[in-house]
């Protein structure tokens, strides 16, 4: 099934979309993104990912993009789907074609939504700590951007080495984030995640489960994720996801009794609420 693409208002065939190859989402990374999950063909919390969006552009000084269009765009979209059991829409919102620099150009700017279908992750996660530190100070610092090299470049490190996700520590040296998940951990017993100030991006489950479940947000040493007695994380796409093994070290168990319970409350307020 051929499924069509939208890009800018309008419906097109994928193959005939096209964006101008001097959209400053491709020159120079100036544009935001979020990823959404599908259940069975349905959107989850498009909501806080849509007032995520917008949160993004304000913070990287675009314009505010037109979330009833692009909501009104997803819903034609998924009239041409699948009904999946698992897929994801992603949203790309850029400044639009500028010149051959980093000053934004005045055409306006480039939307797209695509969807497709998501494999499943793994039952548990074989993580690996990079040697790049997040900038928690940096311009970009909780912004869902498109500028994205450094997280290609961290789980392709992670990758030949085994790993299924990169964690980055901070500038600090505390614990911030992976490439596209945040990062929680049982230690004596407490149920903790880094704080925004170190620099991760306020996930829309890191804040479900935070809700739903519970946990303290506080600073926490990189080291301390070898010393874990639980660790798991979250994302868009894998929901809560035990981790196993970090580097070389394993942890004691995966899932454990805490993550476990995570996971359960998840599912079930999830699949009472697409839109929570």
């Amino acid at each position: 099934m051929n499924i069509p693409v939208w890009v800018n208002g309008e419906l097109i065939d994928p193959a005939q979309a096209t964006v101008s190859v001097f959209d400053h989402g491709l020159m120079v990374g100036d544009g935001v993104f979020e990823t959404i999950k599908l259940v069975n063909g349905r959107s989850f919390a498009l909501t806080r990912h849509l007032d995520r969006l917008k949160l993004s552009a304000q913070r990287m000084d675009l314009p505010e993009p037109d979330v009833a269009a692009i909501a009104g765009g997803i819903d034609r979209l998924l009239e041409n789907a699948p009904g999946w059991a698992l897929g994801r829409i992603r949203v790309t919102y850029t400044s639009g074609p500028g010149p051959l620099g980093s000053d934004r150009g005045n055409q306006g700017t480039t939307t797209v939504v695509i969807i497709d279908e998501q494999k499943p992750f793994p039952a548990t996660a074989n993580v690996t700590v990079v040697p790049w530190p997040r900038n928690e100070r940096g311009a970009l610092s909780g912004v869902k951007s498109t500028s994205y090299g450094d997280n290609a470049k961290a789980l392709l490190y992670a990758k030949k080495r085994g790993g299924g996700e990169a964690v980055f520590g901070n500038l600090a040296g505390n614990l911030c984030e992976g490439t596209g998940s945040n990062v929680f951990l049982v230690l004596d017993g407490r149920l903790v995640t880094p704080t925004l100030e170190a620099g991760c991006l306020a996930g829309v489950t890191r804040g479900l489960v935070l809700e739903w479940f519970g946990g303290e947000e506080t600073d926490i040493p990189l080291s301390a994720l070898y010393e874990a007695e639980e660790a798991f994380l979250t994302s868009t796409t894998r929901d809560v996801q035990p981790i196993k093994l970090v580097d070389d070290t394993e942890l004691p168990i995966a899932p454990g009794p805490i993550t476990s319970k995570a996971m359960r409350v998840f599912a079930e307020r999830a699949a009472s609420d697409l839109d929570p």
